[in-house]
């Protein structure tokens, strides 16, 4: 490798190591989101537990259990997870987590500039992606690993629909299916609200590369693909959150309408907070797409409209593109855009109008790798590459670096009084199931009750998505609660035989009557027509996408 190449490796390489250093540091750092080691604890017990996939986790939800993966992204966690049962902790996992975030958005990024602007266009945009302001909320303000995760994979999706309508070998299907199903199992919002956005891309593509309409065949067997990798968490979402309080994740603190930001936090105001967004304009927290991001884009797009007039140059047209897209996210994260928002009401599932600031954020990093296109000189090419990266590392550093970082370990984060509570009560309404008029006001019994007649219950036993039980009833007949949720697809076997559950009013707690004698009860959460079916697409997908595989590199050779 010659000193040039080395060079600029080496500096790729060093400023992605800088934009993750402190969290290489020991201990545990604080974020909005304080959920997501225990998160990955419940993930843990699925795993050892056998619960594949984890659906349903114990502790949450006050003890009663509750089905956190059933509806929120669970690939962070299972990577997390697999970190953890390699030996690190779990507060070591979630930082590892954020590390090879900030890794692959700096690489995916890399691998789509260099496609559309050369090699240190590449590399400026790279680091224009990894060194965004809101990459350094997502990690060290917010904690939101989901959301990030979902950043991550963006360029990915952007890179392979590149490849497939320019090039025509059939790998490119497979890295399509792949990063947009990884996408999907990341954050579902991200991926919904960068489907417009991606069919644009590739229908311009096919316009702009001059391919025939036969593009498009890929790109959606790609894209569905993709879906049916995906199906196992996206189709439970889709269909069966209409059985949790999810309609509380959008009221009160979370409605939309308190959380646009304003043109100077997106463009001009350097603000830097760990607290958090309020009504108004007095946020604690910063939603700045960054000021030489915004500026170097609006000169290089100025600098390609000329061109386009003077030469009616065809790259121009993907610069406006990009630039088109990223005026359009960032008014989405206004209060002036209300009206597209009340006139379509999905966008509400976003919460918070400035997540919008992500997709703004990789649109402008893109142009700004954009100029190299027309700089033929290599010694100019590195000199200017060499001030953009600098300028934006300069700028924006001081930024990739946490609140603070407190010295301690996974016993004290997990089973302290305090973090014991928080694990089972915050975001205790998210997931509640619909059967459960309220939230409980104190943790889950240790075990079933009697509500009518008398008995004796022994050998209680409790797994994630299980429990069971031996009891002895003495009366005639006896009604028996369960210190757990109903929800569908919760079964109750007496014996072998499968009984009638019903649930009461408040809580929705699984409810059930035996007769008179000795009995062994056990309750398992089993798979509802539409889980079975998601996870034979999903199980189908994954070994096809296998099998895919190795016929291409066979053909390939």
């Amino acid at each position: 490798m010659s000193f040039k190449k080395s060079f600029w490796t080496i500096l790729f390489l060093f400023l992605i190591i800088l934009s993750f250093k402190d969290l290489l540091q020991t201990g545990y750092f604080p974020m909005h989101d304080d959920l997501q080691i225990g998160r990955l604890y419940q993930m843990d017990l699925c795993v050892r537990d056998g619960q594949f996939p984890c659906r349903w986790v114990p502790d949450m939800g006050y003890g009663y259990g509750y089905p956190l993966f059933n509806f929120y992204p669970p690939l962070p966690f299972y990577i997390g997870e697999v970190i953890h049962l390699i030996g690190f902790s779990f507060i070591d996992s979630i930082k590892i987590l954020f590390i090879l975030g900030l890794i692959f958005s700096g690489l995916f990024a890399y691998l789509l500039g260099r496609e559309l602007w050369g090699k240190y266009g590449g590399i400026v945009v790279g680091i224009f992606y990894l060194y965004a302001p809101y990459h350094a909320v997502d990690v060290y303000v917010r904690g939101a690993l989901n959301e990030f995760w979902g950043l991550v994979f963006l360029p990915a999706v952007f890179w392979s629909i590149y490849k497939i309508v320019k090039e025509e070998k059939k790998i490119y299907i497979l890295f399509l299916s792949l990063t947009f199903g990884l996408l999907l199992l990341s954050h579902n919002l991200i991926a919904a609200f960068s489907a417009p956005a991606l069919a644009i891309w590739g229908i311009f593509l096919i316009w702009y590369l001059k391919k025939s309409r036969r593009k498009l065949l890929p790109l959606a067997v790609g894209s569905f693909w993709g879906l049916g990798l995906a199906a196992l968490f996206t189709f439970p979402v889709m269909l069966e959150q209409k059985y949790t309080h999810i309609e509380t994740m959008f009221m009160g603190y979370f409605n939309y309408l308190a959380h646009f930001a304003t043109v100077n936090q997106l463009f001009f105001s350097r603000f830097w907070g760990f607290g958090p967004s309020v009504w108004g304009i007095d946020d604690g927290m910063p939603f700045m797409i960054g000021q030489i991001h915004w500026i170097i884009s609006i000169i290089f797009t100025v600098m390609f409209f000329v061109l386009w007039f003077e030469k009616k140059s065809k790259e121009s047209l993907a610069v406006f593109l990009f630039f088109v897209l990223f005026l359009f996210t960032a008014f989405l994260a206004h209060e002036r855009s209300s009206f597209i928002w009340t006139a379509i009401p999905i966008l509400a599932n976003v919460q918070f109008p400035w997540r919008f600031v992500g997709f703004s954020s990789f649109f402008v990093s893109i142009i700004s790798g954009s100029i190299f296109l027309f700089i033929k000189d290599e010694k100019r090419a590195q000199i200017l590459a060499l001030i953009m990266i600098v300028g934006v590392v300069i700028a924006n550093y001081s930024y990739f670096k946490p609140e603070g970082v407190i010295p301690m370990t996974d016993n004290q984060k997990l089973f302290s009084a305090k973090g014991w509570n928080k694990l089972q009560t915050d975001a205790i309404f998210d997931y509640l199931p619909i059967y459960a008029y309220m939230p409980p006001i104190s943790a889950a019994p240790a075990q079933p009750w009697f509500i009518e007649g008398k008995g004796i219950i022994t050998e209680f036993r409790k797994g994630t998505d299980w429990e069971q039980f031996s009891v002895f009833v003495e009366s005639d007949k006896a009604t028996i609660r369960l210190p757990l949720y109903d929800f569908p697809g919760m079964t109750v076997w007496v014996g072998n035989k499968k009984v009638v559950t019903s649930h009461d009013k408040d809580l929705g707690l699984i409810t059930f009557d035996a007769i008179s004698g000795n009995h062994s009860v056990k309750v398992k959460l089993i798979d509802t027509p539409v889980r079975s079916i998601s996870n034979i697409i999903s199980l189908l997908s994954w070994f096809g996408l296998i099998g895919y595989a190795i016929y291409v590199k066979k053909i390939d050779k």
